[in-house]
């Protein structure tokens, strides 16, 4: 099984994204789709791409007003359905923009929003479980 990754960090200006890696083409179309939809650009976008599974996770997404509603779980849980329902009615264009880039339709599609970091992530499967660990940045492991 390959699996291939990229991290893009991220200004928003425009590329090209019809070259380089396709993860990285997936990394800068899901920037350029997050930005039409949010007017808010992600500092990066990682991509994971496995045989039949595309991991997204779009890093410090939120904008500022947003990250200052989740700091209470009422708020945050407001921030997390907003995202959930903007996914849900404008991911259309990103999954035929995935789905051209990869050669590969799309047949299911989430997004959760981690409302204490400002990540977001879009888990694309092919109906499998997924199971996503958003790790602490330097944060060393004791065993």
């Amino acid at each position: 099984m390959l699996t291939e990754s990229t991290t893009l960090e991220c200004n928003c200006d425009s590329d090209d994204r019809q070259t380089g890696t396709v993860p990285e083409q997936i990394a800068r179309a899901v920037r350029d789709f997050q930005h039409e939809s949010t007017g808010h650009c992600p500092k990066a976008v990682s991509v994971v791409l496995s045989e039949d599974m595309l991991v997204i996770t779009l890093d410090e997404a939120l904008t500022t007003g947003e990250k200052a509603l989740s700091r209470n779980p009422d708020g945050a849980a407001k921030v997390q359905e907003f995202h959930r329902q903007l996914f849900a009615s404008a991911s259309g264009s990103l999954l035929r923009e995935i789905n051209r880039i990869t050669g590969r339709q799309v047949r299911e599609a989430t997004a959760q929003v981690g409302p204490t970091t400002g990540a977001i992530v879009h888990a694309f499967t092919t109906g499998t479980m997924v199971q996503i660990f958003l790790l602490k940045p330097d944060t060393p492991v004791n065993n």
